[in-house]
């Protein structure tokens, strides 16, 4: 059964268009598909105004915005769920129909694939930036297979795939932590799995490994030393093979452009990962030299009297900001602004390193931040701000930094409250920043 003829006919509820819009290009191919499909999203009419005029020029059969009526989803043959939602919520108590992310659906429904799986608390998209061209140039030179990328936070969407993917295809996928428990439920993991770092507890039940549970002896694990360590101090017998990756492992002849031994370490990954589908030196070398860093992932803003302002903010865990802090400071020179939303992380080995890289704590508001405020306080050698704002955050650092100082903004923490998205928190920081 093609995927056209799964839909067909189905009445769809989808839960949530995305923080921007993510669902779209899906809700897109389901109607198109033949589905009739109802959005329900807890976001105001007016906040997805532009989003549901396009899709109901496309035949959307109804939404509900501002609240989600159980009652409504009874009726339903499906209902897919944007990452926004956890399977958990209230309103799916009652449903009897088949509930799944966008992600688990195409994994359902697609012909066996080459799967590609990058996992870790941070370092994520910026190895899919990298590795998505050069598994390009190797498809665009055997022309055996073709690529195909599924992020949960890109609007190119996932089931839309399902209209070209072919057996024995590759895809990419990058792995978040709510992401990881649904592939290891339905007993997928990935032939190539790619670590940044230790996933975050919230990824997993057991094992932040048991993900790699169904990986076959002729499947890869390609890691930086510290994971191949973690497993075995873990006696884990992986069937895999395990490849390891350190920064050196990019030859410092190639022109790359990255942001010190953090985006060399990605880049060893990419390289390591896209060796093993017969990538060229001579192909990866022109795909480095071309690579820029991703916006909002220690994004230089702009240097003010000689203090350098770094933008961070998709930065939503304690790895993350520690990455950070050791690609950036030279000897506590930095003014880390931190705090957001609950993400349910330990921070508690970053507290013990923040003092080895930075002078001032700028603290902003936040589920997170007000539930680690008395560990915050008790960080040794560190002056400690609080600010009510991303704003007043830039202004106290403003006042406040010294010749030579950064000022790094890494909140560490989800996005959530008044700025709503990373984006919308990064793009806050770099308009207080350029407005200095």
């Amino acid at each position: 059964m093609s995927s056209r003829d799964y839909f067909k006919g189905k009445r769809i509820a989808v839960i949530g268009l995305g923080m921007h819009g993510e669902m779209v290009e899906d809700v897109k191919f389901l109607i198109k598909a033949g589905a009739w499909v109802s959005i329900y999203d807890l976001k105001s009419e007016a906040r997805l105004k532009n989003y549901l005029i396009f899709l109901r020029s496309v035949g959307l059969a109804n939404y509900v915005c501002g609240s989600i009526p159980a009652d409504d989803l009874l009726d339903m043959d499906l209902v897919i769920l944007s990452h926004e939602y956890p399977r958990e919520s209230i309103f799916l108590k009652e449903v009897t129909a088949p509930i799944e992310y966008p992600e688990t659906l195409f994994f359902k429904l697609a012909p066996p694939v080459t799967l590609v799986g990058v996992m870790g608390s941070s370092g994520k998209s910026t190895v899919i930036s990298m590795l998505g061209p050069l598994l390009e140039e190797v498809c665009k030179k055997y022309e055996t297979q073709r690529l195909f990328v599924i992020d949960p936070d890109s609007s190119d969407g996932a089931l839309v795939h399902l209209k070209k993917v072919k057996s024995g295809d590759i895809v990419i996928v990058r792995i978040t932590d709510e992401l990881m428990p649904e592939l290891y439920a339905l007993r997928i993991s990935p032939h190539v799995a790619v670590f940044t770092s230790i996933p975050s507890r919230r990824a997993y039940l057991g094992s932040p490994f048991e993900i790699l549970s169904y990986q076959t002896y002729n499947n890869f694990i390609v890691a930086p030393d510290e994971i191949i360590d973690a497993t075995r101090s873990m006696k884990l017998q992986p069937r895999a093979k395990m490849l390891r990756t350190k920064a050196a492992y990019l030859p410092s002849s190639w022109g790359f452009s990255g942001n010190g031994s953090h985006d060399r370490t990605n880049a060893a990954l990419a390289l390591q990962a896209a060796r093993l589908f017969k990538l060229e030196d001579d192909m990866a070398e022109h795909v480095f030299g071309a690579w820029k860093s991703l916006k909002g992932r220690l994004e230089l803003v702009k240097k003010v009297k000689h203090v350098e302002w770094y933008n961070d903010a998709w930065s939503m865990s304690p790895d993350a900001v520690l990455a950070g802090l050791s690609t950036l400071s030279r000897g506590r020179n930095i003014i880390l602004i931190f705090g957001g939303s609950d993400s349910g992380s330990d921070y508690r080995t970053l507290y013990a390193e923040l003092p080895k890289y930075i002078h001032a704590l700028v603290v902003i508001p936040g589920s997170g931040t007000l539930r680690e405020r008395s560990s915050l306080h008790e960080v040794e050698g560190v002056v400690v701000h609080s600010s009510a704002s991303i704003d007043a955050a830039v202004i106290w650092a403003s006042e406040h930094a010294q010749k030579g100082d950064i000022v790094l903004f890494s909140p560490g923490f989800a996005a959530g409250g008044i700025d709503g998205t990373k984006k919308e928190r990064g793009d806050r920081f770099v308009k207080a920043v350029r407005g200095l």
